[in-house]
């Protein structure tokens, strides 16, 4: 998964921990590890839902201003699947650690 660098320090400091994606098919799996710059990203659920379930509180749990904002950044692709995906992050070595 990549992420926008306006994101990444509130994911490495554990403030953002879940993300809205819109694709035409799920790209990552539940327990899934994704490099994020020298960490990871562990993705922890996955749940496909509605456009109109992205609330103003979701936008701001995932990063964002509001739900407008999200859009304007979740809304580049032809996907017309929306998934909210919950996630942790792994600082440098704490895969190896078992640390999260």
């Amino acid at each position: 998964m990549v992420f926008t660098k306006r994101l990444r320090e509130g994911i490495r400091r554990g403030r953002i921990r879940c993300t809205i994606r819109i694709w035409q098919r799920l790209q990552v799996k539940a327990g899934g590890r994704y490099a994020m710059d020298d960490g990871h990203v562990v993705v922890d659920s996955i749940a496909e839902i509605g456009l109109d379930d992205i609330s103003d509180d979701l936008a701001r749990e995932s990063g964002f201003r509001d739900a407008a904002d999200l859009l304007k950044t979740a809304k580049h692709g032809s996907g017309n699947n929306v998934y909210l995906i919950r996630f942790h992050y792994l600082a440098p070595g704490g895969w190896e650690r078992g640390t999260r």
